[in-house]
């Protein structure tokens, strides 16, 4: 016959993979989600872009993946057609650039 421990030992939740459930955890707090300009802020990103030209150097913030990243590179070319930015490392969508800063 088994003890009250014993007992209560079978109910346990079995944790096959030792520290899974807490790197679980950990990643699920990694997401962010895409966010929504403003008119104001939109408008801002508009002025930048149009004095964009090929050849300048930008530092650009965008939305990739599920988070917010930064890369730093030289403009290769720019799709209007397409709305496409394309660095000399990258290639990135306007609609998920948030921020972009020429130097």
């Amino acid at each position: 016959m088994l003890n009250n421990l014993e007992r209560a030992r079978q109910f346990l939740p079995f944790d096959a993979l030792k520290g899974f459930r807490e790197s679980l955890e950990k990643t699920e707090l990694l997401f962010e989600s895409k966010k929504i300009l403003s008119d104001d802020s939109e408008e801002e990103l508009n002025k930048v872009f149009l004095s964009l030209d090929v050849g300048n150097r930008v530092l650009v913030k965008y939305y990739y993946g599920f988070e917010y990243i930064e890369t730093y590179g030289i403009i290769k070319k720019i799709d209007s057609i397409y709305k496409n930015l394309y660095l000399s490392n990258s290639k990135i969508s306007f609609d998920d650039i948030i921020e972009i800063k020429k130097f």
